[in-house]
């Protein structure tokens, strides 16, 4: 098997036809049907059924470019590096993040990288835990930036800060006056809460459990910019990380530091078989200064 059958298979798969395959490659649609043929006596697979003049993939077919795809996503991202590699230092950068990190902090860190790495690209996405997990592990992706602790060996994860726990109330809410911080008031109030494996969904069950209080939940959110969100607008009380808060301004808000919260870390990721190049590297440098730069500056009224 060689990259050309591998080519005018994976046309026939997309366009459905030789005749399209060959329009598709530039090429006659002769020559398109003998390496097909070839290529199915070579492998001693039938990857096509004639039917009335039509190619109808067998289920070979369908494992076998299951497979292709895996190739071009990695031939895609090696003509990316190529491509790159003229501007000599020049280089692109996989960045992934969790729907926190991702508000602020990263674009901060990215905006500063490309201020030196002019020439370089970034891809940024946000993404769940176990997205970010899959992308390391495959080295599809360089580094992460993320609130959640992730577990496996082949990745490399360092603390590089940490976040703290601050509760959203509506703007006017009679507990934003009170002194100290009334938790297990808030707690009693109809609450903005998270998937059961968020930091923010044991701590507040362990609240509840303190104080005897049985939870009301008004809505379920994904992240704690959707909690300030929903708080904003009436839907109840949450407890939100700094960064999110800080994302969310004060629009509609108060936010008040809860007094005795944990902290909880802020986390890089890489992948321990790929060494991070000088621009990832430089990248987590400056997230670090990034998030000290940002937990710096006062949130809420008070604290």
């Amino acid at each position: 098997m060689n990259l050309r059958q591998i080519e005018v298979f994976r046309a026939v798969m997309t366009t459905g036809s030789t005749t399209n395959a060959a329009r598709l490659l530039h090429v006659s649609q002769p020559g398109i049907s003998r390496l097909l043929r070839h290529f199915e006596l070579q492998l001693g697979v039938a990857l096509f059924e004639r039917r009335n003049g039509r190619l109808v993939a067998t289920p070979e077919a369908h494992t076998l470019q299951a497979e292709v795809e895996k190739v071009y996503r990695g031939v895609h991202h090696l003509q990316d590096v190529a491509a790159h590699l003229r501007f000599g230092d020049h280089a692109t950068l996989r960045v992934l993040a969790s729907a926190n990190t991702g508000l602020q902090l990263v674009p901060r860190a990215t905006a500063r990288l490309l201020e030196g790495f002019a020439q370089s690209k970034v891809f940024f996405e946000t993404l769940p835990t176990r997205e970010i997990v899959k992308l390391l592990v495959a080295e599809e992706a360089d580094v992460a930036i993320t609130s959640a602790p992730l577990d496996h060996p082949a990745l490399d994860v360092r603390e590089i800060g940490q976040w703290t726990l601050w509760c959203a109330l509506p703007s006017g809410h009679a507990l934003a006056a009170t002194r100290p911080f009334d938790v297990a008031g808030a707690l009693r109030q109809r609450l903005v809460v998270y998937s059961p494996e968020a930091p923010q969904t044991r701590l507040i069950d362990q609240w509840l459990e303190q104080h005897d209080i049985a939870r009301q939940v008004g809505v379920e959110v994904r992240s704690g910019y959707a909690a300030c969100a929903m708080a904003a607008a009436g839907a109840g009380i949450a407890f939100v990380d700094d960064l999110s808060a800080r994302a969310h301004g004060h629009g509609g808000l108060t936010f008040v530091k809860v007094p005795g919260a944990p902290q909880f870390s802020i986390y890089s990721v890489s992948n321990v078989n790929r060494p991070l190049s000088r621009l990832g590297q430089r990248f987590l440098q400056l997230a670090e200064e990034a998030l000290r730069e940002l937990q710096s500056t006062a949130l809420g009224q008070r604290s």
